[in-house]
């Protein structure tokens, strides 16, 4: 069976909804049954969330990329969490200093929130990655430390021969990409190859210049990479919250003026678009 992912927030941090959406960072990995995949619990994943309430959906598996509040901020106000039928599985990265439960009950206790993260009913498990590949219903989950403030990761998705890459929050020129190696560009082992890559390209080239070290990338810059580790597609993400449906559609034409001829052409990251990979 191929991959298929359904974009449930893509934008850089809450704005109100346009034709691309203001949920931030939230895809789900399309599963069969009764067990669901979740890249990073942005806002998207409460409207996320409901919906697998609706289908009964009682084992999760979320891949925390990192804990910026953009990409984690849902998770208070995921529905399955209430439902003590329900196993929730949390993957991120781990920290010398604190556990993964310790940094995320954080956000989950007063005055942040006005219920204690020991009242969650549901059944909550804590896996600290970078770690061995994990398979899930014949899908396999590898995740590396990527080019991002504080610690970041990138995940690689393989199911039937195809494959997805993604890398919301990425800055890999910090480190070049024109000429560096595979084997020592930032998440390079992860994106090699990908059929899919969905990568942040938050800026256009004129805004990246002023915020070098930030820790995202242009649209320049998302395809230089993708170019670099021979993804197939490449899918423009983390939209930056002030860019308007107009802004964001000129930078997807930059995008594919930069893309050659024989590739396809980039794609922007949409709420409730379904990648089939």
């Amino acid at each position: 069976m191929a991959l298929s992912l359904k974009i449930w927030g893509c934008r850089g941090s809450i704005r109100e909804t346009m034709k691309y959406g203001g949920n931030t960072s939230c895809v789900e990995v399309v599963l069969e049954g009764e067990t669901a995949l979740v890249l990073d619990a942005g806002t998207g994943i409460r409207p996320l969330g409901l919906e697998l309430a609706r289908r009964g959906t009682r084992h999760i598996h979320v891949f925390l990329t990192h804990l910026h509040l953009d990409h984690l901020e849902g998770l208070r106000f995921f529905a399955p969490l209430w439902d003590p039928g329900v196993t929730v599985e949390i993957w991120g990265p781990r920290s010398p200093v604190l556990s993964l439960r310790d940094r995320i009950l954080r956000s989950f206790s007063p005055p942040l929130f006005p219920l204690d993260f020991r009242d969650i009913p549901a059944r909550v498990r804590f896996h600290d990655l970078p770690a061995e590949p994990c398979e899930i219903d014949g899908l396999t989950v590898t995740s590396d430390r990527v080019l991002h403030p504080g610690a970041t990761l990138g995940f690689r998705l393989e199911r039937g021969g195809s494959t997805a890459a993604y890398l919301p929050d990425h800055e890999p020129a910090l480190a070049g990409i024109d000429g560096v190696p595979l084997d020592w560009l930032s998440a390079g082992a992860l994106a090699r190859g990908a059929d899919v890559l969905l990568h942040d390209a938050q800026y256009g080239d004129d805004e990246y210049s002023a915020r070098i070290g930030w820790g995202h990338s242009s649209v320049a810059d998302a395809v230089s990479y993708s170019d670099a580790v021979g993804a197939d597609r490449l899918v423009l993400f983390h939209h930056d919250p002030q860019h308007s449906d107009g802004a964001l559609e000129e930078l997807e034409e930059r995008a594919r003026a930069l893309t050659s001829a024989n590739r396809t052409p980039p794609l922007l990251a949409r709420e409730g678009t379904t990648l089939d990979v």
